[in-house]
């Protein structure tokens, strides 16, 4: 009898230990989700003060976990702060602006990115949404591979937005190729001059379904005129309005075809940007217009992806960061009265600035970590970069990155996961001049190239200026008082850390 219990509690032990180790396994390789949105403002969502439109599944991931309330993407504008994403580089190193919808790939394809690492930690890897880092070495054959791209920089599956849905042309890729293109109807693309005789929003207003700017003024595509000029590929082009469901639809696709090992889904969403154009489900929910619309879709995005991380039993096993490339924006250039219906709502919450801008709005974001069973619910006033993810990813995943590589990450995966709120002791912030912030002061650089034209009309505090300005966020959020003259010391200080940075 006793040599059996003692067989039984061998057992037992070694069930349990079992688990335990498998359990372990489980969690030093979990799947990573970054639901990254597009021009969303640091007060656009309820969990941030919103009260205009209803986000329920966003402020669900901030209930059940970690909200940040000092959190940043690297730079105001789109294509820069994806860059810091996925390589871990500032994007000024690589003299990243936003690009024309033609651009040859920003990253080389010998660049160790996220994406690349993490596939050498054994994960199957996607992006799934806008792209917006170029595409090939120069002229791009629309009709034919498009290379290099995603899939030359890391990721197994890509079905991307080659550019912005603003910009032609107006057709995804899957995996280098245009997904039911017609060969007798090639696509052909011209920033330079019109070509083809389709209408454009200058010769044919009549078929707009939103007016716009003349730069957004060229092609006319599904009732909307873009930047650009396209002809051909009819049969390829998308629908805006359901740009959402296709994407969450292949979205869906990759996770669930890949929930029995590790994945890494990169899902930067279309919405909130321009053309804001929401499905029929969500038009007209909102009272701030199709603006406010496309920001319940977005948060119905969420939801459709974290509802099926619990129906696969995946959810406890999935870290999810949710974020955003740059600040809000009301007039981007098409006329849906985002402005005339805004109705009191704070895009930016208490900051000043947004999309464009070097002041606090324009990288503020909305942040969440997201992990049952390891974050815990909580609020971080931690002071982070979105350009730490890839070494913090490094460490979750034990990956030693190489030398050279993620040249401007640190690994701050105790702060992401709400086990420290020791954040970064100066952060960079990038727009048409640098910024460095502290937990207290924030330096602004002068301006020292124009101000482009197109700003004029955006609306937005720039924050530029052709001298210094420091400002105390703990005393002026609103960065309205500059009390650089007031405080030599501080300049000096945050003007040669910002100098170390920039080297």
């Amino acid at each position: 009898m006793e040599q059996r219990n003692k067989y039984r509690i061998i057992l037992l032990l070694a069930g349990l230990f079992g688990l335990s180790g498998g359990d372990v396994v489980a969690q030093s390789k979990p799947n990573i989700i970054l639901l990254y949105a597009d021009d969303l403002g640091y007060g656009d969502v309820g969990c941030y003060g919103a009260s205009a439109v209803k986000t329920p599944n966003i402020d669900r991931l901030a209930s059940r976990g970690l909200r940040f309330t000092d959190a940043h993407c690297t730079a105001a504008t789109c294509t820069p702060s994806r860059l810091s994403l996925l390589t871990g580089t500032y994007a000024f190193r690589k003299k990243a602006a936003i690009l024309p919808g033609d651009a040859p790939l920003l990253i080389q394809p010998e660049t160790h990115t996220l994406p690349r690492m993490l596939q050498q930690a054994g994960y199957t890897t996607a992006v799934i949404g806008k792209w917006h880092l170029g595409l090939g070495n120069g002229v791009i054959n629309w009709n034919d591979n498009i290379g290099p791209g995603p899939n030359e920089i890391g990721f197994d599956y890509s079905f991307i937005i080659p550019a912005t849905t603003d910009r032609v042309p107006t057709v995804f890729v899957e995996n280098g190729r245009v997904p039911n293109l017609d060969p007798s109807d090639p696509i052909a693309v011209s920033y330079a001059a019109m070509i083809g005789d389709e209408p454009t929003g200058l010769s044919d207003p009549q078929l707009l379904k939103q007016r716009a700017d003349t730069q957004h003024s060229n092609t006319i595509i599904n009732g909307i005129s873009r930047i650009g000029f396209m002809t051909g590929g009819k049969r390829a082009r998308w629908v805006d309005e359901e740009i959402p469901m296709v994407l969450n639809g292949k979205a869906k696709d990759f996770i669930t075809g890949h929930k029995d090992k590790p994945f890494f889904l990169y899902y930067p969403f279309p919405n909130i940007h321009v053309p804001r154009t929401p499905n029929r489900k969500f038009a007209g929910t909102t009272t701030l217009g199709a603006r406010g619309d496309v920001i319940a879709e977005m948060d119905w995005l969420v939801g459709e992806i974290t509802h099926l991380l619990d129906s696969l039993g995946i959810a406890k096993n999935t870290l999810i960061v949710f974020s955003s490339d740059n600040g809000p924006v009301l007039d981007d250039g098409y006329e849906d009265q985002a402005g005339q219906l805004n109705n009191g709502h704070k895009p930016a919450g208490i900051f000043s600035g947004g999309k464009y801008s070097a002041l606090e709005a324009g990288t503020r974001m909305s942040t969440i970590t997201y992990w049952p069973g390891t974050i815990r619910p909580g609020v971080s006033a931690a002071l982070c970069s979105q350009v730490d993810l890839m070494a913090s990813f490094a460490a979750l995943t034990g990956q030693q990155l190489p030398a050279g590589a993620a040249p401007d990450s640190r690994n701050a995966l105790d702060v992401w996961l709400g086990k420290s709120v020791q954040g970064r002791k100066y952060l960079l912030e990038e727009s048409y001049t640098l910024a460095l912030r502290d937990k207290r002061w924030k330096y602004i650089a002068p301006q020292t190239t124009p101000t482009p034209d197109w700003m004029k009309n955006k609306k937005i505090a720039t924050g530029l200026a052709p001298v210094e300005q420091l400002y105390d966020l703990q005393k002026d959020p609103g960065e309205t008082h500059n009390l650089a003259s007031q405080h030599p010391e501080i300049i000096k200080t945050l003007k040669a850390e910002l100098k170390k940075l920039t080297l």
